[in-house]
């Protein structure tokens, strides 16, 4: 009798180890189609190292929530839970989104190998509240750009202020510039930013010449545009951090950011009529949803219209 409690109990841990073996063959497929699709990301979609950690971060996230076996393992009520589980956990609604993003691009991705998967169209994206902007006003930005130059220091942030405001690079776009990569007789600069995709943007008569006026004061041999200590290229840090110091002593008392004169640039530009179009063109937006982030700044002109306007007729005839 013991000899045969003995034998069911084999052959239940043989099955038990059996069945953990074909869950981790599965998983180590589902991981292998993961890492497939964030190499396809880097080389055929050209995106950066910093997008790519995030999809590995929110799809792994997805796969141990779920523990899933396989594609066809991906299923409409798995997505219904995901999004419960992503809820309650307190994740910001934008973030959520975030996840639901890379998700959807990697259902994409596996329908494009003919994998047998839930729609893409199935990942609805979560009603966000409207994004705020981040922004200073006139008086503060010229406080901000107004640096009085003493040290190559000075001469250097302004420069880095001037040309975030004339140009609204991101940071990393900044940070990446050489020396050469001002054409000074057009007073542009050809910018490679996300996707690998290529724009223009052009330098305004005050970023010129504060950019002229840092190379002049500069001895070393550096081929970066911007250099922090040791001669060595800038950092995207190092360069929120100058921001954030020079707003300080320039007196704003709100967080202000690179990203911050990106909206200031994209603002003025639209305060003084530019078109959305062209604003998108130059902030390197690909989709122009969002850049109509900005557009609540054109409020101003239509109550203008409206002023202007509204009831014409009736008080031209009194």
């Amino acid at each position: 009798m013991t000899a045969f409690f003995f034998l069911v109990e084999s052959m239940a841990l043989s099955l038990a180890q059996r069945i953990i073996k074909c869950n981790n063959v599965a998983m180590t497929e589902m991981a292998r189609l993961k890492t497939d699709f964030l190499e396809y990301l880097e080389v055929e979609r050209g995106r950066s190292l910093k997008t790519i950690a995030n999809y590995d971060h929110y799809l792994r996230r997805f796969l141990d929530f779920g523990q899933i076996g396989s594609v066809a393992s991906i299923t409409e009520d798995l997505l219904r839970r995901y999004r419960l589980f992503l809820n309650r956990a307190g994740i910001k609604k934008n973030t959520q989104n975030y996840h639901l993003i890379a998700l959807r691009s990697f259902l994409k991705y596996l329908s494009r190998r003919g994998l047998d998967t839930l729609s893409p169209n199935q990942v609805e994206l979560a009603k966000a509240p409207g994004r705020d902007l981040d922004l200073i006003n006139p008086d503060e930005l010229a406080r901000l750009l107004a640096i009085k130059t003493v040290t190559l220091n000075d001469w250097r942030d302004r420069a880095l202020l001037e040309l975030l405001f004339s140009t609204g690079l991101r940071v990393s776009e900044l940070c990446s510039l050489d020396r050469d990569s001002i054409d000074w007789r057009s007073d542009e600069l050809s910018i490679r930013g996300k996707g690998d995709k290529v724009r223009l943007v052009f330098l305004s008569s005050p970023a010129k010449k504060a950019l002229k006026d840092y190379l002049d004061q500069r001895t070393d041999t550096s081929l970066a545009l911007f250099v922090g200590r040791g001669e060595s290229r800038l950092g995207s840090r190092m360069a929120e951090r100058i921001v954030a110091k020079r707003a300080l002593a320039a007196g704003i008392s709100k967080k202000v950011t690179p990203h911050t004169l990106r909206h200031s640039f994209a603002t003025d530009l639209l305060r003084n009529g530019a078109d959305l179009r062209s604003v998108q063109v130059l902030l390197g937006h690909a989709n122009i949803a969002t850049t109509q982030i900005y557009t609540h700044v054109t409020d101003k002109h239509l109550r203008d219209t409206h002023r202007q306007f509204h009831r014409k007729s009736l008080r031209d005839n009194t």
